[in-house]
């Protein structure tokens, strides 16, 4: 089957193009078109009328939303979150786990495994864990009580269950960077994250094998004139990617902007970090075990500390926009094509003839209008 959109602005990795066209043959792009060129026949035709027509986004840290969390261990859950994701814009999705014992991580790859068989929304190449190898003293909103050495048999236990493409972990805990090695070895991208390390700590994980640095400034050893830490190490480094979170909470705007300025946005890799409770109503929750509060949209324990997001993911990069003035056509890349590079999923970040039809259309507003995946429409406003 082949799809004409229409008149849409489309934006890819350096491509502005407003009132093009893009023809989608089966799951894939077959052209994109300038406008004025001659359209091509079609099944079926969509009018952009002018929105915004994006890369699919690619969120590869978010435990939840509309009630639901990865650690459930449901697939109900599972299904329940990809659509939530899927009316943000995200295409690809990767169920991120929280610090918590063996039996309920196999019991997640399972779920994710049998949801990826047959999905409603946002696919699921494979599973984030962020934990449980993390510094107890930087634990933030992860369960303490879980927290363990870094385990390689473990790890692949789980990968033979479903993928594990991706790791967050203290680097300067005992074991840790033997652990990097091996795990990057199995192709599996290894982040900090959860992590009190220093400079010198960060180099040899990085020499180890170590990739990205999770939720940027968030649970991390903080820059000093001393001792920079891993948010210095993340800002000075020509090569490790960072997640972070664009929701103006978890950095200021200030930040925001400085980062966004300094740091070469083909290192850069927008998450949303969301919870259960994106998508929902203010009041109580769970995470992990632990009580949280949501009020006025941001999520804490009942310490105070922040306790991931309920962001959605095309208002975090309006807010980047907005905040930086960049054009979209670089800041894309951090919103898809980054993460694709980073994981290893080939033909997916961009619009260009022969990538997979994963793209979402945005309004003015960046509001979700549609959300297409494989070619296929599976979500209209």
């Amino acid at each position: 089957m082949k799809t004409l959109i229409t008149n849409a602005h489309i934006i890819s990795p350096g491509v502005d193009i407003s009132g093009g066209s893009v023809l989608i043959d089966g799951t894939r792009i077959a052209a994109v078109l300038y406008p004025g060129a001659p359209l091509p026949e079609a099944d079926k035709t969509e009018d952009a009328q002018g929105a915004m027509l994006l890369p699919g986004f690619i969120d590869i840290h978010s435990h939840g939303a509309g009630g639901c969390d990865t650690c459930d261990c449901s697939v109900e859950s599972i299904r329940t979150i990809a659509d939530c994701k899927m009316k943000e814009g995200v295409t690809t999705w990767l169920p991120t786990t929280l610090t918590l014992g063996t039996k309920t991580l196999m019991q997640v790859c399972e779920t994710v495994k049998e949801y990826a068989a047959s999905p409603s929304g946002s696919k699921t190449p494979g599973v984030h864990l962020e934990g449980p190898y993390i510094n107890p003293k930087q634990c933030g909103a992860q369960n303490p009580a879980f927290v363990r050495p870094a385990d390689i048999e473990e790890v692949m236990m789980l990968n033979a269950i479903y993928p594990v493409l991706y790791i967050s972990l203290a680097p300067e805990m005992p074991g840790a960077l033997d652990f990097i090695a091996q795990a990057t070895a199995a192709g599996i991208t290894c982040s900090a994250g959860h992590s009190a390390a220093t400079h010198a700590d960060f180099k040899k994980a990085k020499a180890a094998g170590l990739k990205h640095l999770t939720h940027f400034c968030n649970q991390m050893s903080p820059q000093h004139h001393r001792e920079i830490g891993l948010v210095g190490s993340g800002m000075l480094d020509k090569d490790i990617r960072i997640e972070i979170i664009c929701d103006t909470i978890h950095l200021c705007a200030d930040m925001l902007n400085l980062t966004f300025t300094n740091k070469n946005i083909e290192q850069m890799v927008m998450v949303t970090d969301s919870l259960a409770c994106s998508w929902m109503p203010d009041g109580p929750g769970q995470l992990g075990g632990l009580p949280i509060i949501v009020k006025d949209g941001v999520a804490r324990l009942e310490s105070g500390n922040l306790a991931g997001s309920t962001l959605r993911y095309a208002k975090g990069l309006q807010n980047v926009w907005k905040i930086t003035g960049k054009p979209l056509c670089e800041l894309v890349k951090a919103t898809s094509w980054n993460q694709a590079q980073s994981l290893g999923l080939t033909g997916l970040g961009k619009i260009a003839p022969g990538y997979t039809a994963d793209l979402v259309m945005l309004d003015d507003n960046f509001d979700t209008m549609m959300t297409i995946i494989d070619g296929a429409v599976r979500f209209k406003a």
